[in-house]
């Protein structure tokens, strides 16, 4: 057995003494529900965005925690202690803010590791994965540390704890995570599965190493679809294509399982499952309408596990005229949404994206608010969701 198993075996085995029956047996009453908006959490106003969140009964906030990938990136340069969050490599101050903020406010955080550091991967980019895992080993470790709650700021006092993680973003998606597919031997293999297995066992390793308690990691995070094209100019792989891929790596340990299980188009309502293609076929798209076919893959493969959904929404039209649904509907699913993830047993967690609309008509158009802070109705539906 590599190093690698014992420790995963060790953490797993540990975790699951830790968490007990309780866990196991059925879900707290309610879920957690917030929302996702680095724009907001991360760029924007505190004195706006945090108020806004607390009128809106947020119970948790999703924050990517860039590792090594723009203007807010942790690591810009290799550690020489990479496991201690002291490590003058290390700049932390944007995350810092956001935790505290955020528990100023009565609301929990959730930082989504991301995107490769040049030093770990060649110089190759944040979407491919570190050449060495760990390297992200060691980062989540010093994350998972520094966000303890027992952990010192600069001004001496303990920063805010940070107990739930989410290993990447939308790993079966090449705008996150390439390659999708390799060949050898003169057959296509799904590489990112491959490379995503570690991602997630790096994660896993590296937050549960700090043995505080309570600390749930996420991995997954999958996009909806997926065109399984291997050698296509933009090759992608289905969720559950994915799960399995993963499967067959060997072992592999997380919490739980995250999705984004956003919809095709805007005439695809939360409650109805994805169309079959043109061609006759099965569907190979999970969205919130056949969610139970992911989570019974989940289980098949890796056994009962929670799920979180880390991100949803629906555009709005005006201004998207191309994805965007009604005001009124966007309400109206939001609150469909919001039920059918409540409803369902396994579902911990369900994350908006986002709470204000983005400003440039490319970027996404599915905030309670739009660009110029007009309040959309579904903001009144938000606040209205029963916790």
């Amino acid at each position: 057995m590599s190093r690698v198993a014992r420790l995963l075996a060790l953490v797993t085995a540990t975790v699951a003494l830790a968490v007990g029956a309780a866990s196991s047996a059925s879900a707290a009453p309610g879920i957690l529900s917030g929302f996702f908006d680095d724009s907001q959490t991360l760029y924007g106003d505190p004195a706006v965005a945090y108020p806004a969140f607390k009128d809106l009964k947020t119970q948790v906030i999703r924050v990517s925690l860039y590792w090594g990938f723009g203007p807010l990136a942790v690591a810009k340069s290799r550690p020489v202690a990479p496991t201690s969050p002291a490590d003058p490599a290390y700049n932390w101050a944007s995350y810092d803010r956001a935790v505290q903020f955020a528990n100023q406010y009565g609301i929990k955080v959730l930082f989504s590791i991301w995107g490769t550091p040049d030093w770990a991967n060649g110089n190759q980019g944040p979407r491919v994965a570190p050449a060495n895992m760990i390297d992200l080993q060691n980062f989540a470790l010093a994350a998972a540390r520094r966000y303890s709650g027992t952990y010192p700021g600069p001004d001496k006092r303990l920063i805010p704890p940070v107990r739930h993680w989410l290993a990447w973003n939308e790993p079966n998606n090449p705008a996150f995570l390439l390659p999708q597919f390799t060949k050898e031997g003169g057959k296509w293999v799904p590489a990112s599965a491959v490379a995503y297995a570690k991602i997630c066992n790096a994660v896993f390793l590296g937050v549960h190493l700090s043995a505080y308690a309570g600390e749930k990691v996420a991995c997954g995070g999958t996009s909806p679809r997926g065109n399984n094209a291997a050698g296509s100019s933009r090759a992608s792989i289905s969720p559950v294509a994915f799960l399995r891929a993963i499967a067959k790596t060997g072992k592999v340990s997380f919490d739980a399982w995250a999705h984004h299980p956003y919809y095709g188009k805007a005439s695809e309502q939360p409650d109805k499952a994805p169309p079959r293609p043109s061609n006759g076929g099965a569907t190979t798209a999970v969205t919130l309408g056949n969610l139970n076919s992911l989570i019974s893959e989940v289980t098949k493969l890796f056994g009962p596990k929670r799920i979180w959904i880390t991100e949803y929404g629906y555009q709005t039209e005006p201004p998207d005229r191309q994805f965007g649904v009604s005001w009124a509907n966007q309400a109206k699913y939001l609150k469909t949404a919001y039920t059918i993830a409540r409803a369902n047993p396994s579902v911990d967690l369900f994350v908006w994206f986002l709470l204000r609309d983005e400003a440039k008509l490319e970027g996404w158009q599915s905030g309670l608010i739009d660009a110029t802070g007009k309040k959309k109705p579904s903001y009144a539906t938000f606040r209205s969701l029963p916790r």
